[in-house]
């Protein structure tokens, strides 16, 4: 991962979530669950194995002022349900699940959720673990589609 790059992109691209719903170029992803208000897909960068972005399918910014209290809620039960599956899938020691972005970059209203592998020792877990600083998985294509598909299934098992 090219981070200078990356942070370039989030930048001057397009809403990288608006361009994934939209089909384009080059903002492929693999997508785990959809329904009419969200979607959750796989991190093209993932820190921890099985790592899953989820966002609303409407481009909103914050979470507090954009969405109504029955908007949130809708969206919190679908990422619990993609939480639990990652949790299903990969077994984590702990799921950190946590919002990220910026007005300057990444601005769409999105979720990671992380599930923490077992054994990493304590001084590499928190904030370390999902740092792309710190390094991120570069799985081969088949290992990814792989994952996804598990993840899929996990879904459509339900909790």
């Amino acid at each position: 991962m090219d981070l200078g790059a990356y942070t370039e992109r989030t930048r001057t691209g397009p809403c990288f979530i608006c361009a994934l719903l939209s089909g384009h170029p080059g903002y492929e992803h693999h997508v785990i669950a959809e329904d009419g208000e969200h979607v959750a897909f796989l991190d093209r960068w993932p820190t921890v194995p099985g790592k899953v972005l989820v966002a609303p399918r409407e481009h909103v910014e914050h979470v507090v002022r954009d969405l109504d209290e029955s908007v949130y809620v809708r969206l919190m039960l679908f990422v619990r349900r993609v939480a639990l599956a990652v949790e299903q899938v990969c077994r984590p020691e702990r799921t950190y699940v946590y919002s990220l972005g910026s007005q300057q970059g990444n601005a769409h209203l999105h979720w990671h959720i992380a599930g923490l592998p077992s054994g990493v020792p304590y001084e590499k877990q928190q904030f370390h673990a999902l740092m792309a600083e710190n390094g991120v998985i570069n799985a081969p294509p088949e290992e990814v589609a792989a994952l996804s598909v598990r993840l899929r299934q996990a879904l459509a098992l339900g909790p």
